[in-house]
């Protein structure tokens, strides 16, 4: 009896809490709804509450809370229409539940029926094997020209997600954060939706690098009251100039995010200490349309007049518009301590398209430059889809890199600008004019200076391509581009002309088989393809008609009536007659899929250290399951893991280690410090006087006083490497102790 009660009130709180979080959904929509749509949205509400009323979460919350969530998400942080809502709480039931898009469809209409069937679609982009990440991620794309709501909603949902990720298992903690680092925060930059893209970040760092995250995240503490301090003293002088020139505003400093910071740490391999723009002051301007620029510009005259700009550092994005529709003045100024601080200048109207993207922008349409930049790459997302033959990782690699860059403006003959990824090239824009003509490219003139196809283009840069119609593409074309399209083209035109190739060594093959007696069936032809390690036919075939296949080994194969008898190959799997690598590869996982413990299984699985990262005991590891070289073991933050965790879920193995102190494994240290006398000495005997270790290899570099040294030492596990860091670090004279990934001198 007294269960039942516990039961009824928990019911009851439970039931408090759903209609606590639907009331605070509406009172995001404000005045924005009418009647008839906050009838809709109730409607939706009683549907998701119904429908998930048995399901929970790996929490143990209610289900429902989660759709109410994304919905909240797209109304407050997204500002989308209540058709978007409607849908938000109705993203799940048709996957999950019983009912159907024609019960959608009569309760509401087309168009929700629609936005909730792209949602459904697209539910599973990264499940299963890379195949149906094709389909599925090819779906995800079409959906941004059938309607564009569906992906905002999907990052609504991935954004939530995130937000609850601590109820997870540490393996589905990495894979999720690896595909929302992957996909979803490119997508959400391109989308504009800075807030969402920059928490995303944040969020998939807190969970790939936990012990970083929290560590970055304690010193922005530490210094927030120093931080609050100088902020406010720059800003003072500033506030005052801009008052006296009559400009209505706010004006405020905030923190850069913890994963930028994390990017600066790597990339400029410096301290936290020594990183001087952890913030960026932004000045809001409250101004009408026709005085827009002239206002931001104004400030930036103001701001001038009191602190010295930095004229490497002026980023205009008023007269061209980023393709996401971000528009904005960015200077760096000295201030009178001595350090560089980045100036945010918008108005009210592109503060809100910053922080909410293209559902922001929808708002402002009319007379918006940004509007063409959301075509001109919708079409560019249509080019890349429109080849039949992309596979999984050539459309997720050629997309990915087209989400996340920065853009140069260039012109062409006749002065129209058109749009180029940072780093693209004159073969880059002869593809942007038109595919034929990027085929044709033998040369550009930049500036009226003849300039190779590889030549990488400048802002402001005017081009003008020079054709032949001899001209065809070929391989080192890919070193040569960055965009998606010009990539797209290119290899399926090469895939083109490897088909042909192909066809000549498959008449090749025809011939030796029929000469040695051999059938010509489907199930030899997967033999071979094992026997000559080749992923597919057509590798096979073109390889034999380019001689790179010595077809007279065939002679010395086990033949018997005519079928082909392959001896035992090591660290593969052998293939069945009608089963394909990728279906041996998932065999093999599920065969083996007991966790793996270092030192322990190896008579069962083979298992390699990768190279790129040099795992050692106690450090975060993972097992990833190759095709011919049995299982790698990497770092869960190792720099390929981002990549491996999203695109090949299905390969990674849960992995530990067991105590191993006999045996010693390879990592790499790199100091640096002050020149000193004596210093190499006392760092050696640190590693094998002190500590007994053994080095591999040591390399001292000395410039201007300043020195960098590198050594590969033998260590057992994390601990005493963390040992060794410390008792370099206590050195006279040294700045900087740090493990690297892998010994560039190899």
């Amino acid at each position: 009896m007294d269960l039942q009660i516990e039961n009824n009130i928990n019911e009851e709180q439970e039931r408090k809490l759903i209609l606590k979080e639907y009331r605070a959904l509406l009172r995001a929509l404000r005045k924005n709804a009418s009647a008839q749509e906050k009838k809709l949205i109730r409607r939706a509400f009683e549907m998701a509450a119904d429908s998930h009323k048995n399901m929970r979460r790996k929490s143990g919350e209610p289900y429902v809370l989660h759709p109410i969530a994304v919905a909240r998400v797209v109304a407050e942080e997204m500002g989308l229409d209540a058709t978007s809502i409607i849908c938000a709480l109705l993203h799940d039931v048709v996957e999950d539940t019983e009912v159907t898009l024609d019960e959608i469809e009569r309760a509401f209409n087309k168009e929700v029926a629609k936005i909730v069937d792209g949602l459904t679609k697209i539910a599973g982009v990264f499940d299963l094997n890379s195949s149906i990440q094709a389909e599925n991620f090819r779906k995800l794309l079409l959906t941004l020209n059938d309607d564009i709501r569906v992906i905002l909603i999907k990052l609504a949902d991935r954004l939530h997600n995130m937000r609850t990720l601590e109820s997870l298992k540490r393996e589905k903690q990495l894979k999720i954060a690896s595909e929302t680092m992957y996909l979803y925060a490119p997508l959400a930059h391109r989308m504009g939706l800075n807030a969402i893209k920059t928490e995303m970040e944040d969020l998939s760092l807190k969970y790939t690098e936990p012990v970083i995250y929290k560590d970055i995240a304690r010193k922005l503490n530490e210094t927030k009251r120093e931080r609050s301090r100088f902020i406010h003293d720059f800003i003072k002088p500033l506030k005052e100039e801009l008052e006296q020139r009559g400009f209505l505003f706010n004006i405020y400093g905030r923190p850069k995010s913890i994963f930028s910071i994390y990017n600066k740490l790597k990339s400029k391999e410096v301290s936290f200490e020594e990183i001087y723009d952890l913030f960026a002051i932004r000045i809001i301007l409250k101004s009408p349309p026709e005085k827009e620029k002239s206002d931001c510009w104004g400030v930036y005259s103001a701001i001038t007049d009191i602190y010295k700009p930095n004229p490497d550092r002026l980023r205009d994005w008023l007269s061209n518009p980023k393709a996401n529709g971000y528009e904005a003045l960015h200077t760096t100024v000295m201030s009178s301590p001595g350090k560089w601080v980045e100036i945010q200048i918008r108005t009210e109207r592109m503060h809100e398209i910053a922080e909410k993207g293209f559902a922001a922008h929808w708002k402002y349409k009319e007379g918006n430059p940004a509007d063409n930049a959301l075509d001109e790459w919708l079409s560019k997302i249509q080019g890349v889809l429109s080849n039949p033959d992309e596979t999984a990782l050539e459309i997720v690699n050629d997309f990915k890199y087209e989400l996340f860059t920065d853009e140069i403006f260039v012109f062409t003959p006749k002065g129209d600008l058109k749009r180029l990824r940072k780093g693209g090239t004159a073969l880059d824009f002869a593809f942007e004019i038109h595919s034929d003509i990027g085929k044709k490219c033998i040369g550009a003139k930049v500036n009226n200076k003849l300039v190779p196809l590889s030549h990488v283009l400048r802002n402001g840069d005017q081009i003008e391509i020079l054709t032949s119609k001899k001209q065809v593409p070929n391989e080192d074309w890919l070193g040569y581009v960055v965009s998606a399209k010009a990539r797209s083209v290119i290899k399926q035109t090469l895939k083109d002309e490897k088909k042909q190739k192909a066809e000549e060594g498959k008449e090749l093959l025809d011939k030796k088989l029929k000469q040695l007696k051999i059938e010509n069936s489907e199930s030899n032809q997967l033999l071979l393809l094992n026997y000559f390690k080749m992923v597919s036919s057509l590798d096979m075939f073109y390889n034999i008609a380019t001689k790179k296949i010595d077809l007279s080994t065939l002679a010395n194969l086990e033949v018997i009536a005519g079928k082909i008898k392959l001896p035992k190959l090591p660290n593969t799997q052998k293939l069945h007659a009608n089963e394909s690598i990728d279906d041996a590869v998932t065999k093999t996982l599920q065969k083996n899929a007991e966790l793996l413990i270092m030192g322990e299984n190896t008579d069962k699985i083979d298992y390699k250290f990768a190279p790129c990262c040099n795992p050692i005991p106690g450090d975060d590891v993972f097992g990833f399951l190759t095709i011919n070289d049995g299982i790698k073991i990497h770092r869960t933050n190792c720099p390929n893991a981002v990549q491996m965790m999203s695109r090949y879920a299905y390969r990674i193995i849960k992995t530990k280690w067991t105590k191993q102190h006999e045996i010693a494994f390879l990592t790499g240290i790199k100091l640096t410090g002050l020149d000193d006398v004596g210093l190499v000495n006392k760092t050696t005997n640190i590693i094998t006087g002190q500590m007994n270790l053994n080095m591999r290899s040591i390399s001292f570099d000395s410039t201007d006083g300043v020195f960098e040294g590198r050594i590969m030492v033998y260590v057992h596990d994390t601990e005493e490497l963390e040992e060794l860091i410390r008792r370099l670090s206590a050195l006279t004279g040294i700045l900087g102790v740090e493990r690297f990934d892998s010994d560039d001198t190899e």
